[in-house]
C-alpha cells in the first residue's frame, strides 16, 4: 500500500472511531435505535478498516517457499471474515429495533443526536470526497471500496436525520423504522462483499469483456497466427492467465520464445492480471 492509500486509509480509520465513540455515547443516552445502529454500522467500518490494512500488508508479501504463488488471497478472506461479522451485527440491530416496535418505548427527545448526525454528515461527505482524490492515478480497489462506503454512510446519515427528526416531532415510530432500516442495509452490504470474495477465494473466471481485451492483445502480438485456447482465473484478488498461442512451425526455438515472451510480457502489462503462462503451439 503506497503512502497515499495508507494516509487515506488511516484518516478513514480515524474518522469512524471519532464517529463510533459519539454516536454510542448519544444513542444511549437518548435511547434513540437509529443511532445506536449508525454506530455499530460505524464499527463494522472500523474493523473492515483494521482487517484491510492487515490484509493489503500481507498480500503483498513477496511469494516464498510456502506461497509460491505469494499471499493474494490474503484480502478475499479478510473480506470473508467482514461479510460474517456484518450479517451478525446487522441481524442483532433488526431485532433491536423489531423488539423497540413491538414493546415500545421512545427515545429521549433532544437537539444533540441531530447535532452528532449532522457532524457525521459533513464529515462523512469529507472523508468521501477525500479518498475518491486521493484514488485518482492509484485505482486502488480498496480504496474504491473506502470511498463508496463514505458515500453510503452519508447517505445513511440523512436517514437518520428524517428519523430522529420525525421522532422530535413525535413520531417515535420513525426512530426504530430508520434502524431496522440500517440493519437491513447492513446484511445487504455484507451479502454482497461475501459473494465477491467467495469468487475470489474460488478461482473463479473473470468477465467475459476481460477475457476477450486478453484475446486481443495476444493476437495483435507479431507472428501470433492464432488462440488455440485462452483459460484464466483469480488467485485472490488478482488474475492468472493460460495463454495457448499458434506459431509457424518453421520459426527458430529462439524467435518462437520471443513471441511467447512478448505475448506473455503485454498480458501481463494489464492492471488486473498478476502473472501470464503463454504455452507455444507450432502450426503449418
Amino acid at each position: 500500500m503506497n503512502n497515499t492509500a495508507k494516509k487515506a486509509t488511516l484518516w478513514g480509520l480515524f474518522g469512524n472511531i471519532v464517529l463510533f465513540i459519539l454516536k454510542i455515547f448519544v444513542g444511549i443516552v437518548y435511547n434513540s435505535i437509529s443511532v445506536i445502529s449508525d454506530s455499530i454500522n460505524s464499527l463494522t467500518d472500523i474493523i473492515t478498516s483494521v482487517i484491510l490494512f492487515i490484509s493489503v500488508k500481507v498480500s503483498a508479501k513477496r511469494a516464498d517457499e510456502g506461497h509460491p504463488f505469494g499471499h493474494h488471497r490474503a484480502e478475499p478472506i479478510a473480506g470473508l471474515i467482514v461479510a460474517i461479522l456484518m450479517g451478525i451485527l446487522g441481524f442483532e440491530i433488526i431485532k433491536a429495533a423489531v423488539d423497540r416496535l413491538i414493546i415500545g418505548g421512545g427515545m429521549i427527545k433532544g437537539v444533540a443526536p441531530m447535532m452528532v448526525m449532522g457532524f457525521t454528515l459533513i464529515l462523512k461527505s469529507y472523508l468521501y470526497v477525500y479518498t475518491k482524490k486521493a484514488n485518482k492515478g492509484i485505482n486502488s480497489p480498496a480504496l474504491l471500496a473506502t470511498a463508496i462506503d463514505h458515500r453510503n454512510d452519508v447517505l445513511i446519515s440523512i436517514g437518520v436525520l428524517i428519523g430522529l427528526g420525525g421522532a422530535y416531532l413525535g413520531y417515535v415510530f420513525l426512530d426504530p423504522i430508520v434502524g431496522l432500516i440500517i440493519g437491513l442495509w447492513i446484511i445487504y452490504s455484507g451479502y454482497n462483499v461475501g459473494v465477491d470474495n467467495v469468487r475470489f477465494l474460488m478461482g473463479s473466471a473473470p468477465s467475459p469483456e476481460l477475457m476477450e481485451k486478453i484475446k486481443k492483445i495476444s493476437l495483435g502480438v507479431k507472428d501470433v497466427k492464432g488462440l488455440n485456447d485462452v483459460r484464466a482465473h483469480y488467485v485472490g484478488v488478482l488474475l492468472q492467465v493460460e495463454v495457448h498461442i499458434e506459431v509457424s512451425r518453421k520459426l527458430t526455438i529462439y524467435r518462437a520464445h520471443h513471441i511467447g515472451d512478448n505475448v506473455q510480457s503485454k498480458v501481463e502489462n494489464l492492471e488486473e492480471v498478476d502473472r501470464a503462462f503463454v504455452h507455444i503451439d507450432p502450426v503449418k
